[in-house]
């Protein structure tokens, strides 16, 4: 391995996003960043706030992890329990792939779907955002949409033929029901079949080629049926790196989402990049519940980081911790590859941590009791939702990002 490829896959790992973004604070506090000030003395209200979300969703504080798993909620109803119990799975390990397909899949086409966009669904439904982008993926799979076998609709083996319109009408995308990157999107979903194919030993373990193989080569690295949530991650960034669009690479390995920033300095060939790696670290999360179901415990989930999307940013915004320097800047879009959104979504993850912290001391709890995947899930997420419906009618986030609906 090169030097330069060494330094790439050094970038491939939570510790990397968590020590990374911190930097970045800490030049936020110092007052040395170009785009934002940072206000640290708002944080306790703003720990608050989500103290006060977490409570009302979640008053025993039994928290369920933030997971895709949450968005097959809808009315009370968890659809994907519906759709599991009315299947009959040979073994364990085959509804483990279908989970794990399920999950893969609907992670990759989560990135914002814009304000306009709605799913309606068999009930007659209207749901948007994210919500909407799960509950619509989860009928596509149940519909054997992305199966090669008509028989098996529950499985995700034909992703390399898929097409943009079989998507769009999956999705009900119109003219007057537009969704953010829905071409992006399918051709993400295109190159995760392409990679997943490319690579049968990690992917076609005990089966063919599909997302759903990553569960078997997981289950294969736990130890005494333990695995490390880090772990998750590291593998996905290895195994599911080809995926991603061309942007940043070093020394020929794909870096995924990284971005330039000059605060962030190193002495070595990854100076100024900063990893953030958004989905895969939402779909790391959403992988632990279907490795637990099988029997594998999962452990030391806050090697994870929070996610650096615009619900936890824009409570950030919103909650006056972070402010523009030109507030004219909050009155355009901007490209995500621009340093004032690796600079927002990079403090956004460092934040997340010291909201965590703040959290953990009110509540007597410790990182074991209340890991960062329940923080976000009573929590940021829910809370940066609710400042964005108090202040813009259409609860769009405080900065608009130009989406290719690959990022988030």
């Amino acid at each position: 391995m090169t030097p330069d490829a060494a330094a790439a896959f050094s970038l491939l790992n939570a510790e990397a996003v968590r020590t990374r973004a911190h930097v970045l604070l800490g030049c936020g506090i110092d007052d040395k960043l170009a785009h934002f000030r940072v206000d640290m003395a708002r944080l306790d209200a703003t720990a608050e706030l989500v103290l006060a979300v977490t409570r009302e969703a979640y008053p025993t504080l039994d928290i369920p992890f933030h997971s895709r798993w949450r968005h097959f909620m809808r009315r009370g109803e968890d659809r994907w329990a519906i759709l599991d119990q009315a299947t009959s799975w040979p073994d364990k390990a085959t509804r483990a792939r279908a989970a794990f397909d399920l999950a893969i899949i609907s992670v990759f086409l989560d990135a914002g779907a814009g304000p306009r966009w709605r799913y309606r669904d068999a009930t007659g439904d209207s749901i948007s955002r994210s919500e909407g982008l799960a509950i619509a993926s989860l009928d596509m799979f149940a519909a054997g949409a992305f199966s090669a076998r008509p028989r098996e609709p529950l499985r995700a083996d034909a992703l390399q033929h898929l097409q943009t319109e079989a998507l769009t009408r999956g999705f009900q995308v119109t003219a007057t029901n537009p969704l953010v990157g829905i071409a992006g999107r399918a051709d993400l979903l295109r190159r995760l079949g392409a990679t997943v194919a490319a690579d049968p030993k990690i992917f076609a373990i005990n089966d063919a080629p599909r997302p759903g193989g990553l569960f078997d080569h997981l289950a294969a690295l736990a130890e005494n049926r333990t695995l490390e949530a880090a772990t998750i991650l590291q593998e996905l960034l290895r195994h599911l790196g080809p995926i991603w669009p061309s942007r940043l690479t070093l020394g020929g390995v794909a870096l995924g989402d990284c971005w330039r920033h000059p605060a962030m300095k190193t002495t070595d060939a990854t100076n100024e990049l900063v990893p953030l790696h958004k989905l895969s670290q939402w779909l790391a999360y959403s992988l632990i519940e279907p490795l637990q179901d099988y029997g594998i415990k999962v452990t030391a989930i806050d090697g994870l980081t929070g996610l650096a999307e615009y619900r936890n940013g824009g409570l950030f915004v919103d909650g006056g911790i972070l402010s523009l320097r030109d507030q004219s800047e909050g009155r355009r879009e901007h490209d995500v590859a621009s340093t004032l959104v690796v600079e927002w979504r990079a403090l956004t993850v460092a934040l997340l941590d010291e909201i965590a912290t703040r959290l953990r001391t009110r509540l007597g709890m410790d990182a074991d009791t209340l890991p960062l995947a329940k923080v976000l899930e009573g929590g940021t997420w829910a809370a940066g939702r609710r400042l964005a419906k108090e202040r813009r009618a259409d609860a769009s986030p405080p900065i608009r990002v130009a989406s290719d609906g690959t990022v988030f």
